[in-house]
């Protein structure tokens, strides 16, 4: 399967402007079975939740949906999606055919930053599918739980997909904390951060793919780009049947 890591800078709280730079970044760009952008896509990690919150099928879902129906591809993206009077810091996976396959909300709000004071947090994981392809979601902060993903790994997930906004002054741990989420549960992890900055923080990138043993097989720092990578589904049952160490799991 061949993915897209779109890794780029969006402008803060501006819808619009962030649709056109998707476009933008996207031309000539093709070919690719799923594309997969950073956590709330289309806002950057705002704490305005309130004034730019949606309901599932709002304007953010219709602009992904257009362009995974223009590209014929699969597109995870996160939206602030309201829901009952209640917000969601969430993951949409939509199809080819523009259509909701999928939605993930984040489980653990991120409380250093206040964003639980902002955001209600998701009550369960949430794992995809494309075509033998299983997926497992998350969100930014959710990648220093390794619960969340051991319930992927019991499940035997094949890629893992983190979204985020994380910054330059933690950026170790997460190229360690995303190697770690590969290894223990012997799959491929995508990582898709952010470039560029917000008014509180710079974000570096380091969007990056590592394989079931724990190799990095793709990374770009500071730059907006999107990133493709091809995976084989063979290489995670050939490692899972070598080493059978998902067979001893007792803990979840």
């Amino acid at each position: 399967m061949k993915i897209a890591l779109v890794q780029y800078n969006p402008v803060w709280e501006n819808k619009e402007a962030n649709k056109e730079s998707v476009h933008a970044l996207l031309s000539g760009v093709k070919d690719c079975e799923l594309y997969i952008f950073p956590e709330m896509t289309l806002t950057g990690f705002t704490m305005k939740s309130e004034s730019v919150a949606e309901g599932i099928q709002g304007e953010s879902f219709r602009f992904f949906s257009e362009l995974a129906q223009s590209k014929n591809s699969h597109v995870m993206a996160g939206i602030v999606e309201k829901r009952n009077n209640r917000i969601y810091n969430t993951l949409i996976h939509i199809k080819p055919d523009g259509k909701l396959d999928k939605l993930y909300r984040k489980n653990y709000p991120f409380s250093y930053s206040g964003e639980n004071k902002f955001y209600n947090a998701g009550a369960k994981p949430a794992l995809s599918k494309i075509k033998k392809w299983k997926i497992g979601l998350s969100i930014c902060y959710d990648l220093r739980f390794p619960e969340l993903y051991r319930k992927y790994g019991k499940r035997r997930a094949h890629l893992l997909i983190n979204i985020a906004n994380w910054p330059d002054t933690r950026i170790e741990h997460w190229r360690t904390l995303l190697k770690a989420r590969a290894i223990e549960n012997q799959c491929y992890v995508a990582g898709v951060n952010r470039v560029g900055e917000d008014p509180k923080l710079y974000y570096p990138g380091f969007s990056s793919v590592f394989d079931p043993m724990g190799k990095e097989i793709v990374l770009v720092e500071n730059e907006e780009k999107v990133i493709t990578v091809e995976l084989n589904k063979e290489k995670v049952l050939e490692v899972r049947k070598n080493l059978p160490f998902l067979d001893d799991m007792k803990s979840v």
